[in-house]
């Protein structure tokens, strides 16, 4: 007979709280940028900066990929989505295009930041729905087919919209974005705290952290709720979970939306933190670059997925700096481009995390260990049956 392990009824399954390791790394993470700037100067802040981005697309894509189990290859949309939201709603563009919009905005829209994430996410959710409706049936490579092209399409017509009426401003891309201002603090500003000087980039990672950790809370109450469980239960037998009279229709839905939303907040950010958005920040490598953060780290396994995030962010900026001068100094010239040398490697790492590590570097742990280790915490031991 096969073996099963259960604990005792009086067994809590509340996972174990670590106090000192959270206060730990939130101090790491608050000290970050200005241990980084000191080292590195303000241009490896703002590496980290873009890290915090990765960290929300990750954590988005994940709710599609890892939690529901469906392939999504053209996540980077609905980032464009947002940016471009941003965009139109904080910049002189569509007052240019339109009369209308003219008369009652003579300087353009410049409507609040606060204003325009809601409006961003909506956005992006509606889109997630748009893609996932017509997908329902479709799982592995066809699903990963349709959404790849799906993220091509958004692409393509935010490159091709400036005729006949010019509203993305096609390849030139839309400028004069407004920075992030709430409540009169203006973020591109230096502002000093404790006698301490804290320049724009240091600022937006802040933002940055806070709206990850917002995206980080709503994974894991996601993950823990009972749709968190339908996802889990859709990816492992979609029919299964049918029989057991789950709505596999909303729920695949949500996933679609919720993840969408989450590249939408992203996609805003961004926009205000660059001031300028075009469509080759939206190409098929990015959705592919975002994709690898989550299977590198641990599909499904929301500190995996950060950790993946951060490796990607900040590992192709490390070989930037260094590559091009390791091959000076040792060859006098440079015999590989830094961008060629950072694709190939790139395909190195999956193909040996896929041989070695194929569940990511940080996979989640079991459920049978989550057990035993509950059990062991409460001074139980699981019983067998």
């Amino acid at each position: 007979m096969t073996s099963i392990q259960r604990i005792e009824p009086s067994t809590t399954l509340i996972p174990e709280k670590n106090t000192t390791k959270t206060l730990v790394v939130g101090a790491l993470v608050i000290a970050a940028p200005m241990i980084i700037g000191a080292a590195g100067g303000n241009y490896w802040v703002r590496v980290l900066d873009f890290a915090m981005l990765y960290v929300m697309l990750a954590l988005g894509l994940n709710v599609v990929v890892g939690f529901a189990g469906l392939l999504d290859l053209g996540y980077i949309a609905f980032y464009a989505v947002g940016a471009y939201t941003a965009a139109l709603l904080s910049s002189p563009q569509l007052s240019t295009q339109f009369e209308w919009i003219a008369h009652l905005a003579p300087n353009g829209l410049h409507v609040p930041f606060l204003i325009i994430v809601p409006i961003a996410m909506a956005l992006a959710a509606t889109f997630g729905v748009l893609l996932g409706a017509p997908t329902l049936r479709l799982r592995g490579d066809y699903l990963a087919i349709v959404t790849l092209g799906f993220g091509e399409i958004v692409r393509i017509f935010m490159n091709n919209l400036d005729r006949p009426i010019n509203i993305t401003n096609g390849p030139k891309g839309i400028t004069a974005i407004d920075p992030v201002t709430v409540a009169g603090f203006n973020l591109p500003q230096t502002h000093e705290f404790f006698g301490m000087k804290f320049p724009s980039v240091y600022m937006y990672y802040y933002l940055f952290v806070l709206g990850a950790l917002i995206v980080i809370w709503v994974c894991t109450r996601l993950q823990h709720s009972r749709i968190g469980r339908a996802w889990a239960a859709i990816r492992e037998d979609e029919i299964a979970a049918k029989a057991m009279g789950i709505n596999t229709r909303n729920v695949k839905l949500l996933a679609f939306a919720m993840g969408a939303s989450f590249g939408g907040l992203s996609g805003a950010m961004f926009g205000a933190f660059q001031g300028f958005v075009s469509p080759e920040s939206f190409t098929f490598w990015e959705s592919i670059v975002v994709l690898a953060c989550v299977v590198l780290g641990g599909m499904g396994h929301i500190p995996g997925v950060i950790l993946g995030a951060v490796l990607l962010a900040v590992f192709p900026e490390f070989l930037r700096s260094t590559m091009g001068p390791l091959q000076n100094a040792i060859f006098g010239h440079q015999i590989v481009d830094t961008e060629v040398i950072r694709q190939l490697l790139y395909g190195l790492a999956m193909v040996l995390i896929m041989l070695y590590r194929s569940e990511g570097l940080w996979p989640a742990a079991k459920h049978e260990d989550k057990i035993a280790k509950i059990a062991k915490r409460n001074g139980k031991k699981p019983v067998r049956a």
